[in-house]
């Protein structure tokens, strides 16, 4: 009932963060229309708290403050108190992230801000240590009853600033091309650290997007100085301590410009980029790090983060309420695992020191150089894995998101090709299966799921285009039609519901039926994910070549479109835009299209096809006519024959892998 006392409401949520806190004393919501009308009538602000399971900050926010009697009284007492999961709803997340941006310079999480009933922002901020919060508390409160009209004045204004802001691009911008693309490259490795690998200064995070842009560019024009820098930072990060030496697995970022110590959590979406982008560096080069760490990645998905067919979303920076406590080790500790002498040898190897890398003396494993003896390497590696899994264990946020799941679909279909691991190409049929039956609900797409119930929270731009780019990924690898049928009916929903109607190529995070916001997010900029805009965009331009009649032409026009319109973003900030980049560089070839017309699924001819092929290359194997791309194609002479077109030009048929190899102007 309105108005009346109520409790803590975060027990029953699809969110383990929301579940987190339904202990608190403070007297939770999700948010909810009903939330929103409790402060209305109540006539009090909403404190709006997000966050993630995974992180450090919100930990301590949460046991400083949320668990604490005073503060949650002082909480419940002048507002409606509402927590958010950011990876459940990054709609709301986005919104108030700007806010937050706007009025302190900076965001974060844990995120906190103060609402009007109707959902207007007129203070934020990210983390407040106890005493503070509770001024804060006691401050907002009494503005709220005393100075109601400059809050008013303030909330409209910054609401209003909002709403400018998301018009985003500015009109007009150069044409997708090759000097685009060469330039916006140029302006990416000006800003490279050569010594210590990657782009910028600490903190670091792995540049994922950018090194399947970098590699594109390379297999476009021959450019070392491109594959170089992918090169150098793929090491730096493999021999980091921001890799898990024993089990495999990114974490998030680099606190440090070394990528020395990391920030803990691990988080789905980045190991799918990282695997995506490491699979791809091992199959043009065959580089024996990179072959290794994209298969200890892709073991660390299957082993780590899977449940029920699909994956989950992280595992958490903290273990038993401290930071990295599960990961690092000290001199002392090695030796008491492995005896004095393997003690010894292991510190040497793993750069751990008296002094350490991290707190308390402790270091993190890093692998700054293969040793000879890989036998003993193997052998310690296992003994440290088993002594580590006696400590307590980070915490595990189950939830399955749809995005994050295609991007995994696609970085398995494509680890199975570089590593020839066809049990990863399983695998990603089996998630996708899993999420299209859990996930798709009367015809949509939900965001998020927990176990086998489905979240409320309906799917945004990046769900679609990510899970459409996953099937056409495994269509291309299996030739089974229902993959395709799933993909375009993901991208028909996202043209009909997320599009701007007043400029074609634009798209909101948000579809035109969701819940109505402060404002309708649309983010064009590459972040720690590729921005939906970006994930449509490769969706839409493989799409283009798989389908068929009029639904392909859309999908080219749309893409086109989408491209031609985010220019902007390649052209002045070319860091914050690596997957723009990296579908640029596949617009500007064609993209490349491979059509192998093959007697057997089994065809040499067909798996050096997908071996050679560039990134963003639709490649498709089968008979004459059993795909739109194998229109009118057949083998020729009784031999397998593979027809190389670029845009709507082919080249004619190659049975010979020499000979494809030197269409595709790549190395056998």
């Amino acid at each position: 009932m309105l108005g009346s006392p109520v409790a803590n409401r975060l027990a029953e949520a699809t969110s383990p963060y929301l579940r987190q806190h339904a202990d608190n004393p403070v007297h939770w919501w999700e948010w909810t229309p009903q939330a929103l009308a409790e402060a209305a009538q109540r006539d009090v602000p909403i404190l709006l708290s997000v966050g993630y399971a995974a992180c450090h900050w919100c930990h301590v926010m949460a046991h400083e403050s949320f668990e604490d009697h005073q503060v949650a009284a002082a909480m419940n007492d002048g507002f409606v108190c509402i927590k958010v999961d950011r990876e459940e709803r990054p709609d709301l997340d986005a919104v108030y992230m700007n806010a937050t941006v706007a009025m302190t310079g900076q965001g974060g999480w844990p995120m906190t801000c103060f609402l009007t009933p109707d959902g207007r922002p007129f203070f934020c901020g990210t983390y407040y240590p106890k005493e503070q919060f509770l001024q804060l508390l006691s401050a907002v409160r009494d503005t709220w009853r005393t100075r109601r009209s400059e809050v008013e004045e303030s909330s409209d204004h910054i609401s209003g600033e909002l709403r400018k802001m998301a018009g985003g691009l500015p009109d007009g911008g150069p044409a997708v091309s090759a000097q685009l693309c060469d330039a916006a490259v140029a302006a990416v490795l000006a800003d490279e650290d050569t010594a210590r690998g990657g782009f910028g200064g600490a903190p670091k995070f792995p540049p994922s997007a950018m090194l399947e842009a970098l590699l594109r560019h390379h297999e476009r024009t021959g450019s070392m100085p491109a594959l170089d820098a992918v090169s150098r930072v793929g090491e730096a990060m493999a021999r980091g301590g921001i890799h898990d030496q024993l089990a495999g697995g990114f974490a998030r970022y680099s606190v440090d410009d070394a990528w020395v110590v990391p920030h803990f959590e691990k988080m789905l979406y980045d190991n799918a980029l990282l695997l995506r982008a490491y699979a791809h560096w091992a199959r043009r080069t065959g580089d024996p790090l990179a072959l290794r760490v994209a298969g200890q990645t892709a073991d660390f998905l299957l082993r780590d983060l899977s449940a029920d067919d699909m994956f989950v979303s992280s595992l958490d920076a903290d273990a038993d309420g401290s930071e990295g406590s599960t990961y690092v080790w000290t001199p002392d500790q090695l030796n008491a695992v492995l005896g004095a002498d393997d003690g010894h040898w292991a510190a040497e190897v793993f750069a751990v020191t008296a002094a350490g890398t991290f707190e308390h003396g402790a270091s993190v494993l890093q692998l700054p150089a293969d040793p000879q003896d890989t036998d003993r390497l193997q052998r310690v590696s296992a003994a440290l894995l088993a002594a580590r899994a006696g400590r307590v264990q980070p915490d595990r946020d189950d939830k399955v998101v749809t995005a994050w799941n295609g991007l995994a679909i696609t970085a398995l279909c494509e680890a199975a090709v570089a590593l020839g691991r066809p049990e990863l190409l399983a695998a990603a049929a089996r998630c996708a299966r899993a999420v299209l039956d859990l996930h798709l609900v009367d015809g949509r797409l939900r965001r998020s799921s927990l176990g086998a119930r489905v979240g409320d929270s309906v799917a945004i731009l990046e769900d679609h285009a990510a899970l459409a780019t996953g099937l056409l990924t495994l269509y291309q690898l299996t030739a089974q039609q229902h993959w395709l049928e799933s993909a375009t009916g993901l991208l028909d929903t996202a043209l009909t519901h997320f599009g701007d109607p007043q400029r074609p190529g634009r798209w909101f995070d948000t579809a035109d039926d969701a819940e109505r916001l402060v404002l309708r997010p649309s983010d064009p900029v590459d972040g720690a994910t590729p921005a939906g805009a970006s994930l449509l965009a490769e969706a839409l331009l493989t799409a283009a070549h798989l389908a068929d009649g009029d639904r392909a032409g859309s999908y080219r026009r749309a893409a086109a479109e989408t491209l031609a319109v985010h220019t902007p973003v390649l052209a002045r900030a070319a860091r914050s835009a690596g997957h723009w980049l990296a579908v640029a560089e596949a617009a500007v070839r064609g993209p490349l299209q491979i059509a192998v017309a093959v007697g057997s699924a089994d065809s040499p001819l067909l798996a050096a096809a997908r071996r050679l092929a560039p990134g963003g290359t639709v490649v498709v194997g089968g008979a004459l006519d059993s795909s739109a791309l194998l229109a009118g194609r057949d083998r020729v002479g009784g031999a397998d024959a593979a027809y190389v077109c670029r845009g709507t030009v082919c080249d004619l048929p190659v049975s010979d892998v020499g000979d494809l190899a030197a269409a595709l102007d790549v190395p056998v």
